[in-house]
């Protein structure tokens, strides 16, 4: 079963008043090759937000397309315009920025894999290149936040497409959220809430689709502790004392 990793049900509840307006993207730098010594494929890459440094590692047991940490081609230009953040397919209301670098992980295999973050994480947004023939199922609900060739934006590297979300199902109260396309879909989805572990299901095999995937920030950074929400230390005092002293009237009593 592909799942997001939920910390805490006061996390889960707070990220429901999260506002959505745009904000920098932290995008991974993946560095390094395989490790893993047999026939799937594992990296690790990293996330520098404002103040902390989020190690990212990304596990699938049924093999990639390909790999790409640093140089090679960037499958995250515009098609016809090169870098412009201004109608990039990965640029919109919520996301200020496109992926950096050229890194990038390209899937070739159906079948379940999964990020794990060395700390928890705040809303984390997918990039996704060439969705053609494919699609990705998770089980947590998500909204596409931008596309090629939709509201204004260029194609991407490939070409124009459309992606939707397709909710599947699969009864006892349990759904599947789909990422769907047709065409050459280039864009980004963005999940709303604190995690530390993302996994998903490519739907089929298909040479190729990529991806890659940046945050919002840490958890702590976008959704801190509410101080007011806690009890003064005078106040936990004077409750104590009161608490007490209730006590000592009752054994009186």
């Amino acid at each position: 079963m592909t799942h997001y990793k939920r910390l805490t049900l006061a996390t889960a509840v707070a990220l429901a008043t999260a506002s959505a307006h745009a904000a920098p993207v932290f995008w991974t730098d993946w560095t390094g090759g395989d490790l893993d010594a047999g026939s799937g494929f594992q990296a690790q890459g990293t996330i520098t937000t404002s103040t902390s440094s989020v190690t990212v590692t990304y596990t699938n047991a049924n093999g990639i397309g390909f790999y790409q940490p640093s140089g090679g081609t960037d499958y995250w230009v515009n098609r016809n315009s090169g870098r412009d953040d201004s109608i990039s397919p990965y640029t919109s209301a919520q996301v200020d920025n496109s992926p950096t670098g050229t890194d990038i992980i390209a899937l070739r295999y159906a079948g379940t894999q999964t990020l794990q973050f060395s700390q928890s994480i705040a809303n984390p947004v997918f990039g996704f290149v060439s969705l053609n023939g494919n699609g990705y199922a998770f089980d947590q609900d998500f909204e596409i936040v931008s596309a090629g060739g939709a509201d204004g934006n260029a194609c991407g590297y490939w070409g124009c497409g459309t992606s939707y979300k397709n909710v599947v199902d699969l009864g006892g109260g349990v759904f599947e959220y789909q990422l769907l396309g047709t065409g050459e879909p280039h864009g980004t989805l963005r999940f709303t809430g604190a995690f530390d572990t993302v996994s998903w299901r490519s739907l089929s095999s298909e040479n190729w689709n990529g991806f890659t995937v940046g945050v919002q920030g840490t958890a702590i950074e976008v959704f801190p502790p509410n101080p007011s929400a806690l009890p003064e230390p005078t106040t936990l005092a004077l409750l104590g004392l009161s608490l007490a002293g209730l006590g000592f009237t009752r054994r009186r009593a």
